[in-house]
């Protein structure tokens, strides 16, 4: 079954909407390229603890959520496993670096 994706733009869209229909971020990247660069409020828990640290995921029930990486593939990968959970997610097709290319030119790159 596919993992459901959402282009740079369409999220770019949604979150310019009003905060109460914003979807939640979550970054599943390493918290070195956290730290480098981030979309806005998003919530870090790399792929690799997602399942150790389940429980905080729990926060994110009840909305969408993006999952965003660097170039959309571990971010394929956290979106499946957050559907198999029963999560509203999707993958940010492209990551972080298609959305700064097309998006957010201020962001950096990496």
């Amino acid at each position: 079954m596919p993992i459901p994706e959402i282009l740079p733009a369409e999220l770019a869209e949604q979150l310019s909407g009003p905060p109460e229909k914003r979807p939640a971020l979550l970054d599943v990247r390493f918290p070195y390229e956290h730290a480098y660069v981030a979309l806005p409020d998003s919530v870090l828990i790399p792929l690799p603890e997602l399942d150790e640290r389940a429980d905080e995921l729990e926060a994110l029930r009840g909305r969408p959520v993006v999952v965003y990486c660097h170039h959309g593939v571990r971010s394929l990968d956290g979106a499946a496993y957050l559907i198999s959970h029963g999560l509203d997610a999707v993958s940010l097709h492209g990551g972080i670096d298609l959305y700064s290319r097309l998006v957010d030119p201020k962001l950096p790159r990496y």
